[in-house]
């Protein structure tokens, strides 16, 4: 090797894909399944030194509070953070917070017994909770004998039987993949889903697009003989060089007419389910998400950047897509959908509570999810919401409200953030 160097330039990043090639655009394939990438602060978004604009953002109560006066007299005593109600409608669900559980698909990490886990825990939390895409192209269903741990019918199962009745309900996602399995079709018409479906507790969401890798459609890594089983369905590529192959999802075609097209076809083919749909977070998100909302969706979901399980080619994650705070304040600049849903790296209450106060109805967790079932199969989820709860209970009663649909966004200040307004 030659004793060339090139200080103040990335010269070992070059010099491993020098070594590597192809593969080193990826994380480590050995670490897929282990490691949620992409959650680093900002996630590596922002100029050196600049902090994310969300978390940037100050919590800035009033001196005067009329909501809490008016709550004093309600109640006829002094009010206090234990007298937010948090019980939220989301997308046409009943939810014990304004928090659901995104999406999470076919990937390595939510399969399983860790998957089975947070589904249970979800359920008995009340929380909405989003199926994500290609469980059933890659798992199976869970009627002909695929493995009940990771197939779309394991899950459901699992949620459904913990569920409180009247709360939460399932969004299953499809990609196109799920739609040549007819994943929704399956779902509509299987009795297990029956009681969700009778009642209102059931919705299909429709996958522009993710956090993760905004533009490209889902990615995984699949050992050879998966690959073999799967090579009709996906594209594969042989990028690793050592039997472990990358797989990736079409990631669909789509314009403002497609759109409406597609959400006018669920609410004809499914009338009784929910309509919700998934957007990355791209640099016409608010359009997109106005052309949803108008055609009939009960529910726009959108990632920021930072959202996502992190398996992309490294270069999206650094440096595609919008961050979550710039999707919020071109959203609220446009009109906010009537039920805007977010996620992106959100894992407590203050970042929670920004993203209500600029136009969402709820917030997402993902890996946040993902970890706490994950430290406690059987009730890490749980008391993460139980923190989280307290949490955005004690910054909401501090702005003098008492839910958060209360909130708006002057209850939150920045001096550089545009369209913030500047309140003190």
């Amino acid at each position: 090797m030659s004793d060339l160097s090139a200080p103040g330039f990335p010269e070992e990043e070059v010099r491993r894909r020098a070594r590597a090639g192809a593969a080193e655009a990826f994380p480590p394939p050995g670490e897929y399944g282990r490691v949620l990438f992409g959650a680093e602060p900002g996630g590596g978004r922002q100029p050196d030194g600049e902090r994310d604009p969300l978390d940037a953002l100050r919590i800035v109560p009033p001196v005067f509070m009329p909501q809490r006066l008016a709550r004093l007299i309600d109640l006829g005593r002094e009010p206090d953070y234990r007298d937010v109600e948090l019980a939220t409608e989301i997308g046409g669900f009943s939810s014990t917070m304004p928090v659901y559980v995104s999406a999470l698909g076919s990937t390595r990490a939510a399969g399983g017994d860790l998957g089975l886990a947070l589904s249970r825990q979800a359920g008995a939390l009340g929380l909405p909770m989003v199926i994500g895409e290609n469980v059933v192209p890659v798992n199976g269903y869970g009627r002909l004998g695929e493995a009940a741990d990771r197939a779309l019918l394991g899950r459901l199962r699992a949620y459904a039987g913990e569920l409180p009745d009247g709360q939460g309900g399932v969004a299953v996602q499809q990609s196109t993949e799920d739609a040549d399995a007819e994943v929704w079709n399956l779902v509509y018409s299987d009795p297990a889903a029956r009681p969700l479906l009778e009642s209102g507790r059931l919705a299909f969401e429709l996958k522009l697009g993710q956090g993760a890798k905004p533009g490209l459609g889902g990615m995984t890594v699949l050992d050879a003989e998966a690959a073999a089983r799967l090579g009709d369905r996906y594209g594969l590529d042989e990028v690793f060089g050592d039997g472990r192959v990358l797989r990736s999802s079409t990631p669909g075609t789509f314009t403002a007419e497609i759109l409406r097209q597609q959400i006018r076809l669920m609410r004809n083919n499914f009338p009784r389910a929910r309509v919700w749909v998934k957007l990355h977070p791209g640099r016409d998100v608010a359009e997109a998400a106005r052309v949803a909302a108008e055609a009939g969706a009960d529910a726009v979901t959108v990632d920021g950047a930072e959202g996502g399980t992190g398996w992309a080619p490294g270069v999206f994650p650094a440096q595609v897509g919008l961050p979550l705070a710039e999707c919020l304040r071109r959203l609220g600049a446009a009109g906010a959908p009537p039920c805007l849903l977010v996620s992106g790296r959100i894992w407590e209450g203050g970042r929670a509570v920004k993203s209500l106060a600029l136009g969402a109805r709820a917030v997402g967790l993902g890996r946040a999810a993902l970890l706490a079932a994950a430290e406690d199969p059987q009730a890490g989820l749980i008391r993460f919401a139980e923190c989280l709860a307290l949490e955005i209970r004690l910054l909401v009663s501090a702005l003098g409200k008492y839910a958060p649909t209360a909130l708006d966004r002057e209850d939150v200040w920045s001096r550089d953030f545009p369209g913030i307004p500047v309140t003190g």
